[in-house]
C-alpha cells in the first residue's frame, strides 16, 4: 500500500512538474517572440514587403479579357501600356511609360493630304517610339536552344513535373519590341478572346471590323480541321495584317483611328492596349498547359515593376519585383494643390521602392480590420463595422480620426470618386424591360422607392451622394443644383433636391398596370434580383432591398452567386435585375454614356459588351455618336443634357450614389496619394520598415497573464500533496526506526 502510494504521488508530480516547466517555456519563449501572433509565415525579411488584401478572387488575368477592378488591381503592377496618368498632378494628365515621348498625332483628310484638327478629318495618326530597355519579366515562353524554342512543345515526360508556370528549370527574356503591341491590339479583333470592348474600338481603328471578321472566320476554319477547341489552339495572328495598326520598325508603331477621337489617348493607359508577345501566346496555347490550368490568363507576362510568383486566389497573390525592370523614377514636380509637401521627399529616386507585394484574401470586413489595427495590413478602407471606431464627425461635418487612431499615429484620405453605383433594369427583359410609357413608369416607381439616401446613411456612414444620372460629379457634363437633378426621382424644394414621395411611386405604379404591386391576375408582382452580396454582412442589405420593393407591394426574390457567376450571368442577359459599378477609365462623360449605348449592350455584342442593362434608345445611340467626339464645350453640354433628360425618362438604371472613398493607412506607408485613375501606383509607395517593425511589437504584446496564472494553480495544486507525502514519508521514517530499536 506504502509503494503503491508513493509511485502514484511520484508520477502525478512529474506530470505537473512538466506541466510546470512546459509553461514556463511558453511564457519565456512568448515574450521574447516579436511575432507571434502574425499571419505571416515569412515576417522577417531583408527586402520592403507590401502587405494588402483583396475581396474576390479575380477571373481573368488576361489583358485583352479582363476589365474589371479586382483584376486590374493585379494586372496593372504587371503589364505597361503605352502611357499612364502622372502620379501627383490634377487635373488628371496623362505621360508616356514605354514611350520617348507622347505620341505624334497627324490629321488627314479623304484625299490623303495632312490637314488640322478642326479640319474634315478623315482620319487621324498616332506614331509611337519606344523608349530604350524596356524588356520583360522572366518567362519559360522565352528560352532558346539555338533557333528553336525550348518549351514550345512539351511533352509528356516534361509535363509531369509542371504544376505552375514557375515550376520550368530555365527562363529567359527579350526586349520590348513595337510588334508586341500590334499583336495585343490583333487580339483584341479576334472574337473568340471575347474583348469587352472590341465594339467601342470598332468604329475608330481603322480595318478594325474587317480584320476581325477575317482572322475570327479563318479561325473557326482551322478549328474545323483540327477538329479541337479552340482555347487549345494557337492562331497565328501575325500572318494577317490589320491597316490601323502597323509595326514600322521594332522600335517604332503607328494607329489609324477614323476622324477625330480625342479619348483615344486615355484608353492607351489600359490592359487592352499592353504589350503580348506572340511567343508568349503560343507557349501558352499546348494543351497540356491549358490541362493544368497554365494560360495566359492565370499566368501573365509584362514589362511592368511585378510579375506574378504566387496565384492562389483562394487565399493568396503574391508580387515580386521583375528583376528585368526598365529604368523609371518617382515624379520630380507635378503636386496638386494643398498636397503634403512630403509626396516630394523621393523626387527622382528609382522605382519600384516595394520589392514585394502580398495579397491576402479577406472576404469579411471584421478580420480585416482587426489585422489593419495589428499592423499586420498596411493600408485598408473603412466598412461599416468599423466606421465609428475609426472616424468621428466635426459639429461642421467634416470627417475626422478619433483618439484611437490618432495614437497609433494612422492617416487617412478622403475623395469624391468619379465612380457610379447603380441598380439596373435588364431592358431585354419582358417585365422590367422596354420602352412603352407603361414600362418607363414601372422603372420610374422603383427608382423613387430605392431610398438611396436611406442606404448611404446605413451602410456607408454617410460616405456618398445621391446619383442624379450616369456621369458622376467632376467630370464634364454633371452639373449641381436644380439644373442637374432627375426630375422623375427628385423634385426642388427649398434649395435642395427631394426624393418624391412613395405615394408618388405607388401612383406610378398604378400607371404601369400594377395597381399597390398587383398583377392583372391579382397576385404579388414579383421581380428577381441577382446580387452578389451572400455572406453574412450582406444579409440586413438584402433585407432592405426586399423592404424597399414591399413599400411597393412587390415581392423581390434575391439570387445571390460569386462574382464571377454573376458576371457570366449579366453578360448572358440571364438577370432581371442587379446591382452594379462602374469606375472611370479616363476623365471625360463619354466613360460613363457609353456604358448605356446600345451596341454595347451585352445581348449585341456576345457577352463582350459593357452595358450589361442592354439599354438600346436609338436617339441616346444618335447622339452619343456625336457627342463622343465633340470638345468640351456649350454644344457639347447641350448634348449630354439631351441624352441625360432622355436616359432619366426612360430609368434603365436607378441612379445609385457616388461614393466618397475613405482610405486609412499607417505611417510607416509613404507617397500615398488618391489616384482613382490609375492602377498602377504600388511602384510609388514606400515602407519605412524599421518604424513597421517596432509598431507591431508594440501593438501585439503577447498577454502571459493567463499562463501565469495557470502555472501559480499548478504550483498551488502540488503543494498539499507535497505536504502529505513528506508526512506520510516522515511518519514511514520514524516506524521504522522504532521497529528498528525494538529488534535491537
Amino acid at each position: 500500500m506504502i509503494h503503491r502510494f508513493s509511485g502514484l504521488f511520484k508520477q502525478t508530480a512529474k506530470r505537473a512538474i512538466g506541466l510546470v516547466a512546459f509553461s514556463l517555456f511558453l511564457i519565456v519563449n512568448i515574450s521574447q517572440a516579436s511575432n507571434w501572433n502574425s499571419p505571416y509565415s515569412d515576417d522577417k525579411l531583408d527586402h520592403q514587403v507590401y502587405y494588402t488584401s483583396f475581396s474576390s478572387p479575380p477571373k481573368h488575368l488576361d489583358p485583352v479579357i479582363s476589365y474589371n477592378s479586382n483584376e486590374w488591381t493585379f494586372l496593372s503592377q504587371i503589364y505597361e501600356p503605352p502611357l499612364q496618368y502622372h502620379y501627383l498632378k490634377r487635373p488628371y494628365s496623362l505621360e508616356p511609360l514605354t514611350l520617348k515621348s507622347l505620341p505624334r498625332i497627324r490629321y488627314f483628310d479623304k484625299a490623303g493630304s495632312e490637314v488640322s484638327a478642326d479640319a474634315d478629318v478623315a482620319y487621324s495618326e498616332y506614331l509611337f517610339e519606344l523608349k530604350d530597355g524596356v524588356r520583360y519579366q522572366p518567362h519559360p515562353a522565352f528560352v532558346k536552344q539555338g533557333e528553336l524554342f525550348k518549351y514550345h512543345k512539351l511533352s509528356k515526360d516534361q509535363l509531369k513535373s509542371i504544376k505552375t508556370v514557375n515550376d520550368f528549370k530555365m527562363t529567359a527574356t527579350r526586349a520590348l519590341v513595337a510588334e508586341d503591341y500590334i499583336y495585343a491590339i490583333k487580339r483584341m479583333a479576334l472574337r473568340q478572346n471575347h474583348s469587352p470592348i472590341f465594339d467601342s474600338m470598332k468604329p475608330y481603328i481603322v480595318g478594325f471590323d474587317e480584320f476581325s471578321k477575317q482572322v475570327t472566320q479563318a479561325f473557326k476554319d482551322q478549328i474545323k480541321v483540327e477538329s479541337s477547341n479552340s482555347k487549345l489552339s494557337y492562331f497565328p495572328l501575325r500572318d494577317y495584317a490589320l491597316e490601323g495598326a502597323e509595326a514600322l520598325d521594332d522600335r517604332r508603331f503607328k494607329i489609324i483611328i477614323n476622324g477625330v477621337y480625342p479619348q483615344f489617348l486615355y484608353w492607351l493607359t489600359m490592359n487592352f492596349f499592353a504589350p503580348i508577345p506572340w511567343e508568349v501566346d503560343k507557349f501558352y496555347k499546348q494543351q497540356g498547359l491549358i490541362e493544368k490550368n497554365i494560360t495566359l490568363d492565370t499566368s501573365p507576362v509584362g514589362t511592368g515593376p511585378y510579375y506574378l510568383a504566387e496565384n492562389n486566389p483562394n487565399q493568396r497573390m503574391r508580387l515580386v519585383v521583375n528583376p528585368n525592370h526598365h529604368q523609371e523614377f518617382y515624379p520630380t514636380d507635378g503636386l496638386a494643390e494643398n498636397a503634403s509637401p512630403e509626396l516630394l521627399n523621393d523626387a527622382g529616386k528609382k522605382l519600384p521602392f516595394i520589392k514585394e507585394v502580398v495579397y491576402s484574401l479577406e472576404k469579411e470586413s471584421v478580420p480585416l480590420w482587426n489585422k489593419f489595427l495589428q499592423g499586420y495590413y498596411d493600408a485598408s478602407g473603412v466598412s461599416s463595422d468599423s466606421f465609428d471606431q475609426a472616424i468621428s464627425i466635426s459639429t461642421g461635418g467634416n470627417m475626422e480620426l478619433t483618439e484611437q487612431m490618432l495614437e497609433k499615429d494612422i492617416q487617412f484620405l478622403a475623395q469624391v470618386q468619379p465612380t457610379i453605383f447603380y441598380f439596373g433594369f435588364n431592358m431585354a427583359d419582358p417585365v422590367v424591360g422596354g420602352y412603352s410609357e407603361k414600362q418607363q413608369k414601372l422603372r420610374q416607381a422603383i427608382s423613387i422607392a430605392l431610398n438611396t439616401e436611406e442606404y448611404i446613411s446605413i451602410f456607408l456612414n454617410g460616405r456618398g451622394e445621391p446619383a442624379q444620372g450616369p456621369i458622376p460629379p467632376g467630370l464634364f457634363g454633371y452639373q449641381e443644383g436644380e439644373q442637374g437633378i432627375n426630375p422623375y426621382v427628385y423634385e426642388w424644394k427649398k434649395g435642395r433636391a427631394q426624393r418624391k414621395s412613395i405615394e408618388q411611386a405607388k401612383q406610378l405604379l398604378t400607371e404601369a398596370g400594377y395597381p399597390n404591386g398587383r398583377t392583372k391576375q391579382g397576385e404579388p408582382l414579383t421581380i428577381h434580383y441577382d446580387s452578389l452580396d451572400s455572406g453574412p454582412d450582406s444579409q440586413s442589405m438584402l433585407n432592405w432591398y426586399r423592404k424597399q420593393f414591399a413599400k411597393l407591394g412587390i415581392n423581390l426574390v434575391i439570387r445571390s452567386s460569386d462574382y464571377n457567376r454573376f458576371q457570366d450571368k449579366v453578360r448572358k442577359a440571364k438577370v432581371q435585375t442587379f446591382s452594379w459599378g462602374w469606375n472611370a477609365d479616363y476623365p471625360d462623360p463619354e466613360n460613363f454614356l457609353f456604358l448605356l449605348y446600345g451596341g454595347n449592350a451585352a445581348i449585341h455584342t456576345d457577352g463582350g459588351g459593357v452595358n450589361g442593362a442592354n439599354y438600346d434608345n436609338p436617339e441616346f445611340n444618335r447622339l452619343f455618336e456625336k457627342m463622343k467626339t465633340m470638345p468640351n464645350g456649350e454644344k457639347r453640354l447641350k448634348v449630354i443634357n439631351q441624352m441625360l433628360d432622355i436616359v432619366r425618362k426612360d430609368a434603365p438604371w436607378s441612379w445609385g450614389f457616388n461614393p466618397k472613398a475613405l482610405a486609412l493607412y499607417h505611417s510607416w506607408l509613404k507617397n500615398v496619394w488618391p489616384n482613382a485613375l490609375a492602377n498602377n501606383t504600388i511602384k510609388y509607395k514606400r515602407i519605412d520598415m524599421e518604424v513597421r517593425d517596432q509598431q507591431r511589437i508594440n501593438w501585439n504584446q503577447p498577454v502571459i497573464w493567463p499562463l501565469v496564472i495557470v502555472l501559480l494553480l499548478l504550483l498551488i495544486s502540488i503543494w498539499p500533496l507535497t505536504k502529505a507525502y513528506r508526512a506520510r514519508q516522515n511518519t514511514i521514517i520514524s516506524s521504522n526506526k522504532t521497529e528498528a530499536g525494538g529488534q535491537q
